[in-house]
């Protein structure tokens, strides 16, 4: 019935409520006539009457019964509609569709509950991935903005750093290097190392931190998927790990873990708030992107002070610099580097 208009649709429901077609004339701001007129006019397009005419008004026939209960479907459709741009205008409501790495899994949940504590009625849809599958998502425009510890080269984006993110190595409280003061990579020949998959930023930074150390065959890989299964395993005594301070923070408090002292250790990375220039933003993901911004740092597992001096660069939204090429795997010589020149995540 691609004939009938929503006047026509109005005009049916505004009857069938009031009863009589001067009383819906009347809120309708219309005249008697020419609301007679769209009854008829629908009448015949159906081909059937939606009125019984009594003595006590206008009662609904089975074809108007029909007629009427869409008009207020549609009524409630758009009644629904105008509150959801109302809302949008007014950050009363909406959604984020927010992405995160992995490893941002330990403080994600605070900050969207942060958010949420300040903006209740806006939903948050948080992707996890490793740090390829959400630069995908990214590119795919599948999610508003990310979270991660290196903004990505090749697409269009923007990113501010909200918080520091040290990378440390980690063993077992009874391992070896464990208590060892100022050691020197060096001493990592012969040691097993429990590492992310190719893909993990965190594999990245370790392999540039390592640099040609990264070759030593007496250092065995074990690869795994996940921190948590990489955490289990180094509490278990089957190696060490170049894991994120943020994803041990509570292990090394409750000293089922120890972070080793080597030199270079820890490297200090940032965490970023990273969106597209090219995508714009509803409200709802605007303001969750101010408030990761503005407030991300305090959702930030605590560590003990691990570096000397904090420079604070928080909170500037900018465009991301090009990063370097990063090496694939273990197993290519590459000429040294020193930590702090370290790009990855």
């Amino acid at each position: 019935m691609e004939w009938m208009t929503m006047r026509q649709l109005r005009a049916v429901a505004e009857i069938a409520r009031r009863g009589t077609i001067a009383s819906a004339a009347r809120a309708l701001g219309l005249t008697g006539p020419a609301v007679t007129l769209t009854l008829k006019q629908v009448e015949e397009g159906l081909g059937l009457l939606l009125f019984d005419r009594t003595a006590q008004g206008m009662r609904l026939t089975d074809a108007g019964v029909a007629v009427n209960q869409t008009a207020l479907e549609v009524e409630a459709a758009l009644a629904r509609l105008d509150e959801t741009v109302n809302g949008l205008k007014g950050l009363s409501s909406g959604m984020v569709k927010a992405g995160a790495v992995s490893t941002a899994k330990y403080f994600a949940p605070a900050l969207i509950a942060g958010f949420k504590r300040r903006h209740p009625i806006i939903d948050v849809r948080l992707t996890l991935g490793n740090r390829e599958e959400i630069i995908k998502a990214l590119g795919d425009f599948t999610i508003d903005c990310a979270v991660m510890g290196r903004p990505p080269k090749g697409l269009p984006v923007e990113a501010a750093v909200f918080g520091d993110h040290p990378l440390i190595m980690i063993a077992g409280p009874e391992h070896r290097l464990a208590g060892g003061v100022g050691l020197s990579t060096n001493e990592l020949s012969g040691e097993t190392l429990l590492v992310r998959e190719a893909g993990s930023g965190t594999r990245t930074s370790m392999e540039i931190y390592l640099g040609d150390l990264i070759a030593d065959p007496s250092i065995h890989y074990v690869e795994f998927g996940s921190n948590e299964t990489i955490k289990q395993a180094v509490m278990a005594g089957l190696g060490i790990a170049f894991l994120s301070a943020h994803t041990v923070a509570e292990e090394v408090k409750a000293g089922r873990l120890v972070a080793i002292d080597l030199e270079g250790l820890p490297i200090r990375r940032q965490w970023f708030i990273v969106r597209r220039r090219d995508k714009t933003l509803s409200p709802p993901a605007r303001a969750f992107l101010d408030f990761v911004v503005h407030s991300g740092t305090q959702f930030l597992p605590h560590f003990p002070k691990l570096y000397s001096e904090a420079k604070d660069n928080v909170g500037t939204l900018s465009e991301a610099p090009q990063a370097p090429a990063l090496p694939k795997r273990p197993g290519t010589p590459r000429s040294p580097r020193s930590p702090s020149s370290a790009k990855g995540r």
